[in-house]
């Protein structure tokens, strides 16, 4: 009697289990990424520690049981942030979301596989040796095992030990995978929408200027650069990039499944594997973990340029740059698609000086100047990034230095200081001084045998105190300007006062 009420028990449990259903991967993807909200424009990627997020949106076609159903979603981003997943397209909704959050690794395996039996297998003089045992410890330290004969702890020797498992604990999953439970009245196949943040991502754009000869108009080249720290790819991809500022609230970490060192390293004892069909974990002991990673696919050809370059759209108050091709953004890797190819943009290079309210000024920087308009060769938004400036020299062009640019609308003025000017320079000097004011001059030296254009910036404040100026001064974004041309070989000086503030 007591067996049979057992098995009656089993029996209604296991008829009370959910199904499970998985969806091995998305039948479409669509993949956008915002850039790192506290990276500034001249602040490189850090492509080992990611902290932009991506959109992504996946269509998977699923077949679902009558009653309740455990729907697992395999292969989602890694750096999923669950709480933000949305699923639309299921006959009654959602019941509740899980992360399935144990992937499988060599650590994962052993750690799930306590108390559980294994093989382990040794190799002595050429010769396999196997025995059956159940691990007793976890997976930092030694190896505790217990066999027939008692337990033991493996160590090293003159044997290859290895650990094989039988089966992969149910706990770990191959994949990052998003699990939902539903009810459904009836079977059917529907094409499910899933829509999720994740972090591990950012973008940005990486502007190349080449000087024309005549030094009045350069070709401008700019690429989006794409990347990812996540251990997912999203093959064939509908791929956009959103340029401005996403106000989120709260930050994330990029998550454990994008730690690289899920390795497992006993004392004196080898890693484990696991023997086909399951997966096989049979390398070498793993030396320190190297910083992640990165592939890097940039594509130049000029045909290949032509036809995927990146098409801007509006977004609200935003930016939206979108892939015209459909592209993969593979996992722990970083690629380039052209952005804009625009050819003899009128161009000034300025050299600008900051002096503060002491008279001191800093050194020159040479400036790169364009205006974002239509009739000067341009007139699309430009997304934040680095500014490389080269100049020909004979058959090649080399680089005259490297700034930023923020993001810019059209109708505005694009400036990106490159670097600090050699040819020219500029001294101050505190020739006298009054009751209630200080004289200074500024002397501003062109060693370039052609005139350049010069600017010296003061803090707009100082304006209303500054009297006796030589050269009438130029206001701009809130700044006042000394603007000059300084002849080949020449100088220019330009005098004033400011009158004590107190």
């Amino acid at each position: 009697m007591l067996r049979l009420m057992v098995a009656l028990l089993v029996g209604a449990l296991a008829s009370a289990a959910p199904a499970q259903t998985v969806s091995p991967g998305p039948d479409r993807v669509a993949v956008t990424i915002y850039r790192a909200p506290r990276r500034a424009p001249d602040q490189a990627i850090d492509r080992a520690w990611l902290q932009g997020y991506a959109l992504i949106t996946e269509q998977r076609r699923v077949t679902i049981p009558a009653g309740r159903t455990t729907l697992r979603f395999e292969g989602v981003a890694a750096g999923i942030l669950p709480e933000s997943a949305i699923v639309t397209g299921l006959p009654q909704g959602v019941r509740e979301k899980n992360l399935d959050a144990d992937l499988l690794s060599p650590r994962s395996l052993y750690a799930g596989s306590f108390g559980r039996p294994v093989t382990i297998r040794r190799t002595i003089a050429k010769r396999i040796v196997e025995e059956e045992a159940i691990i007793r410890s976890g997976p930092d330290g030694a190896a505790i095992l217990q066999t027939r004969d008692g337990f033991i702890a493996a160590d090293c020797g003159p044997s290859q030990d290895a650990l094989v498992y039988d089966r992969v604990p149910p706990t770990l999953a191959a994949k990052p995978t998003l699990s939902v439970e539903l009810d459904s009245p009836a079977a059917a196949s529907v094409t499910v929408t899933l829509s999720y943040l994740a972090w591990g991502f950012d973008w940005q754009a990486n502007y190349v200027a080449t000087l024309r000869p005549d030094g009045q108009s350069a070709d401008l080249l700019a690429w989006v650069t794409l990347a990812s720290s996540d251990t997912t790819s999203f093959a064939d991809a509908e791929t956009m990039v959103v340029a401005g500022a996403v106000k989120r609230e709260g930050s994330a970490p990029n998550p454990t499944w994008n730690v690289a060192d899920e390795s497992l390293t006993f004392r004196c004892f080898a890693q484990p594997i696991v023997p086909a069909p399951a997966a096989v974990f049979a390398p070498p002991p793993l030396p320190a973990p190297a910083p992640m990673a990165f592939e890097a696919d940039i594509v130049v050809t000029g045909t290949r340029l032509r036809r995927a370059m990146v098409q801007q759209e509006d977004l609200g108050d935003l930016k939206l740059y979108r892939v015209p091709d459909r592209t993969t953004v593979a996992a722990l890797a970083q690629k380039q698609v052209a952005l804009l190819d625009r050819a003899a943009v009128p161009v000034n290079i300025v050299y600008v000086s900051t002096v503060d309210s002491g008279g001191d000024a800093d050194a020159p920087r040479i400036t790169l100047r364009l205006r974002n308009r239509t009739d000067q060769g341009l007139g699309v938004p430009l997304p934040a990034g680095p500014v490389a400036l080269f100049q020909p020299r004979g058959n090649t062009a080399l680089l005259i230095g490297e700034g930023a640019i923020a993001d810019k609308a059209v109708g505005e003025e694009v400036e990106a200081g490159v670097a600090d000017a050699t040819q020219v320079t500029i001294e101050s000097a505190h020739p006298d001084s009054g009751k209630d004011w200080e004289a200074y001059r500024l002397t501003a030296r062109n060693a370039n045998p052609y005139p350049v254009r010069f600017e010296a910036r003061f803090a707009g404040e100082d304006l209303p105190r500054m009297s006796r100026m030589t050269e009438t001064l130029k206001r701009k974004d809130g700044k006042a300007v000394w603007s000059v041309e300084i002849p080949a070989n020449g100088t220019r000086s330009f005098g004033y006062r400011i009158k004590d503030s107190d």
